[in-house]
Formats: C-alpha cells, sequence, structure tokens
C-alpha cells in the first residue's frame, strides 16, 4: 500500500472523529474546528506532493514555505507557477536533424579556424553544442544597440526592405504607437506578397485590444500565432511557462536578438523616463542558427515544420569575424543550458566579469561561483537598476547585496533610468547577450535564448558601454549599504526568503 494511501486511510477516520466529537460538544464551533483539521492535513498532503518531486531542495523549501505561511492559497500558487513541466518536445529528434542539416549545409567550419581559439572558449563551445546541439558560427558581423529608438530604426528599414519572408519572435507586442506602426509595415509587407510569421506570447500580450491587435494581423494574411497558450482546463499547465525571447530575422540574412520587446517604453522610458536596453542585429552564419531556432518554437506552437532550403539562403562570408553561438533554454529541456553555460563562464573567468541585469536573484552554485572569483582577484562588477519596475523583485534582488560587497564583488545602481540590459562579459574574450535575467526564473522556468559571442573586438565595446554607465550609476558600498532603514531590511528578507519562486 502507498504511504498516500496508508495516510488517507489512518486520517479520515480520525477527521470523522474529531468532526462527531466537536458537533456534539461544541455545535456552534464545529464549522471552524473541522476546517482547521481538513486544511492542516491537506497542507500535509501537498508538502509530500511537493518532497516527492525530487526537486532543487531550496526550491522544495521555498514552497513548503508558501504553503506555511498562507495554507491552501499557497497550493494554488504552486498549481499555476511551481510544477515543473517536462513531458511535452519542443520539436521531434526527425524535425529537429531536418532543421539541422539545412544550417550545417550552409556553415562551413574551418577547423584552423577553431583549433587557434584559446582552449577555454573551445571548452566554451563543446559544453554549448552538447547541452543544446548549438552550431559554432563563424563570419558574423554585429551592431549593438542601447537604445530602443536606434534599434527599431534599423529593424523597420530592414522590414521595410524584406524580400522573402519576416519572422518575429517577443514576448511582448503592445498595442501602442510603435506596435500599431509594426502592425501596418507588416500589412504592407504582407500585401506585397512577403511571407510573415509572428509569434507572441500568450501572457506576455494578455489583452482584449491585443487579441483584436493581432486579428488585424491575421485578417491581412499574417501567420500570428501565441505561444503556450494558456486554456482551460491546462491553465495550471501553462501559465508559469513563458517564451521570454525576443528575435527577427528578416529574409534569413539579418538577424536580431536581445532584451527588447516591442513598446513604447522601449523608447520613450514610460514611468522611468529612460529605459536602457541592449539588443544585437547579427549578418552571418548565426542568422541560420537564429532561423532554426524560431522554425523549432514555430513547429511547437503549431505543428507545422518548416524546413525549406530557401529559408536558409547561402550567408555572405565577409560579414564580419565574430564567433557566435547562440544557445536557448526552457522548462522542457533536460539541461539548463544558459544557466550552466553561465557558471562555466564565471568560474573560468581571469581578470574581469561585467553584469548587467534588471533583476539579481542567483541560485547558490551562481552566487558562490561569483564570490569565489573576486575573492580570486578577478574583478567582478554587477550593476542593477536603482528602481525597478517590481518592488518584491527590487527588495529580494537587494537582499543578496551586502554578502556579495563582503565578497568584494563591486555593486553599482544604475540611476540613468530603468536597466533592463542583460549582457555578460568575461575577460577581453566572451560577451553573453539576450533575454536571460540573472534569476531563477529566467534559469528554470522561461523559453529564453542568448547568443554568446567570442570576439575580443566586440568584447571591448561592450565593455565600453558597461563604463559608460557607471558614470550614471551609484558605487555601493557596505558602509553605507548597512545604514538603509530597519524596515526595508525586514522586506528584504522576507522576500529573499520567496525568492527562489518568484
Amino acid at each position: 500500500m502507498s504511504f498516500f494511501k496508508k495516510f488517507t486511510k489512518f486520517a479520515i477516520p480520525k477527521v470523522m472523529f474529531m468532526t462527531e466529537f466537536f458537533f456534539i460538544n461544541n455545535p456552534g464551533e464545529w464549522f471552524f474546528s473541522v476546517a482547521y483539521i481538513l486544511i492542516f492535513i491537506l497542507n500535509i498532503i501537498f508538502v509530500i506532493v511537493i518532497i516527492s518531486e525530487n526537486r532543487n531542495p531550496v526550491r522544495s523549501i521555498a514552497w513548503i514555505t508558501v504553503l506555511t505561511m498562507v495554507p491552501i492559497v499557497g497550493f494554488i500558487f504552486y498549481l499555476f507557477f511551481g510544477r515543473e513541466q517536462r513531458s511535452q518536445k519542443m520539436i521531434s529528434r526527425k524535425g529537429k536533424r531536418k532543421l539541422q542539416r539545412l544550417v550545417t549545409n550552409n556553415i562551413s567550419i574551418n577547423e584552423k579556424e577553431i583549433s587557434s581559439l584559446s582552449p577555454s572558449i573551445i571548452q566554451q563551445l563543446v559544453l554549448g553544442n552538447r547541452l543544446t546541439g548549438a552550431m559554432v558560427t563563424l563570419n558574423n558581423g554585429i551592431t549593438v544597440y542601447t537604445s530602443g529608438k536606434d534599434k527599431f530604426n534599423d529593424l523597420f528599414n530592414d522590414i521595410k526592405n524584406a524580400k522573402s519572408f519576416i519572422h518575429l519572435q517577443y514576448y511582448i507586442i503592445e498595442d501602442d504607437t510603435i506596435g500599431r506602426e509594426l502592425k501596418k509595415l507588416l500589412i504592407e509587407k504582407a500585401d506585397q506578397g512577403i511571407e510573415i510569421r509572428v509569434l507572441y506570447d500568450d501572457v506576455g500580450c494578455w489583452s482584449w485590444s491585443e487579441k483584436k491587435f493581432f486579428k488585424e494581423m491575421t485578417d491581412a494574411g499574417i501567420e500570428a500565432k501565441p505561444f503556450f497558450k494558456v486554456t482551460f482546463p491546462q491553465l495550471a499547465n501553462k501559465l508559469n511557462y513563458r517564451n521570454h525571447r525576443k528575435i527577427a530575422i528578416i529574409d534569413g540574412i539579418t538577424g536580431y536578438i536581445g532584451g527588447m520587446n516591442i513598446a513604447d517604453r522601449y523608447i520613450d522610458g514610460g514611468k522611468f523616463g529612460k529605459w536602457r536596453d541592449t539588443h544585437i542585429r547579427i549578418k552571418g552564419e548565426a542568422v541560420n542558427e537564429l532561423q532554426s531556432i524560431f522554425l523549432v518554437d514555430w513547429n511547437f506552437t503549431t505543428k507545422e515544420l518548416l524546413s525549406k532550403q530557401s529559408y536558409f539562403p547561402k550567408i555572405d562570408k565577409q560579414e564580419g569575424g565574430a564567433t557566435i553561438q547562440l544557445l536557448t533554454s526552457g522548462p522542457l529541456d533536460e539541461h539548463k543550458a544558459i544557466a550552466l553555460t553561465f557558471l562555466k563562464m564565471i568560474s573560468a573567468a581571469k581578470k574581469r566579469i561585467y553584469l548587467q541585469t534588471p533583476y539579481f536573484l542567483p541560485n547558490s552554485e551562481m552566487s558562490k561561483a561569483l564570490k569565489i572569483a573576486a575573492l580570486s582577484g578577478v574583478d567582478v562588477r554587477v550593476m542593477i537598476p536603482e528602481r525597478s519596475d517590481s518592488k518584491l523583485l527590487q527588495y529580494a534582488t537587494n537582499s543578496y547585496i551586502t554578502e556579495m560587497l563582503k565578497a568584494g564583488i563591486k555593486i553599482y545602481m544604475y540611476k540613468g533610468g530603468f536597466l533592463h540590459s542583460k549582457s555578460l562579459l568575461i575577460d577581453n574574450e566572451i560577451t553573453s547577450i539576450g533575454s536571460t535575467n540573472f534569476d531563477l526564473r529566467s534559469f528554470e522556468q522561461n523559453f529564453e535564448i542568448n547568443a554568446f559571442i567570442f570576439d575580443k573586438d566586440f568584447n571591448e565595446e561592450n565593455a565600453n558601454i558597461f563604463m559608460q554607465d557607471i558614470k550614471s550609476s551609484i558605487k555601493i558600498t557596505l558602509k553605507s549599504w548597512s545604514k538603509r532603514s530597519f524596515l526595508s531590511k525586514i522586506h528584504e528578507s522576507l522576500s529573499r526568503l520567496f525568492s527562489p519562486v518568484l
């Protein structure tokens, strides 16, 4: 007999006995007494369910804490936001191999060029390949954007000049000025006979106005589909797993990837006055790999495998000299590829680690790696926003600052607006830019994508950008940080308890 059956067999008679006892002896209080007993028993059952999943102990303890503090309600939150989803596959093995062949046909790896890379970089590339099958792509030219205005100007110009197809995938596409400008442009291109596909996250675009917004696209012949559509009765299985990727592919020769969604605030800053973000434009072999990633997500959403050779045109090898590996991660993957790659990069750093992130909620492994690096003499700098778009996340982020400062990590709070940039620089060789925040949600629950760029010139360009951002930041010292109010410290400590489930 299973433990659950034994427990039920034992518990139910006890509940019946106690119910009868309270009803006979305390008829005015029996309802509340029975309710209390039932809640207690259900809480025990829910805790057993969580423990039986054999998950990360920190996350399990965090969810048990939630159950203890808010019984029943806590388990409802767990159903929606805490369960792991591994039963589905993004694409069949056969479909994945078919797309990989199309990518490989257009990428000729020069063994001599790869062998000239440092052993540490080769290790990084091998790790990425073994985790996700990601190709090593050469001959890439990269443009970096720190302004939404510049990014959207170039993206819209590329869309205007599209000759064959346009593939877009965003977590958020707002029905606002920039969103309507994009919609108008896409409809014009659809009228010209250009194939257009748009993937948007169902929860990220969850409003009545946006349903009408996307219907106008589909009425014009654009294929616009919601990723991981949240419907009943599968609501609890899907609500927590969001596609956080922000990518675009035009004609298979130009690609975009980074932290900017489609919304006015990425240009005008919204309530923050300025929105500081990072996005890149790629011309080169990596665009074929980006296309493959989009088509895997399209297959997952629509069950349609798009594998025409025309989606993978031959790439001009003179675009640039950067080596790029594109890594994805998500809740359906066996390995948390981006988190593991970050951990490897941080552990291998010898000179410097520059990190920009809007939310800093590292797991224990990542926290230890950063502290070990700093204590070993590596110049570790972490930049976070002074003001966040979430009070709870800001308090949770702040709870990590003291221990980081004690380890010798330099903490900067960006004052020039909201810092939404997600970038990581290691030494003078590796730069990572993409959609991944430095928190457990991005590492474990969201569908994310990052470009890992192995190029000294690009690394130096982004190091200079980081130094420019320091001019708009305040450096936190242990002495000044310890003077914050007692109430703030309490808020931080409470938020820290929930950080594994945020």
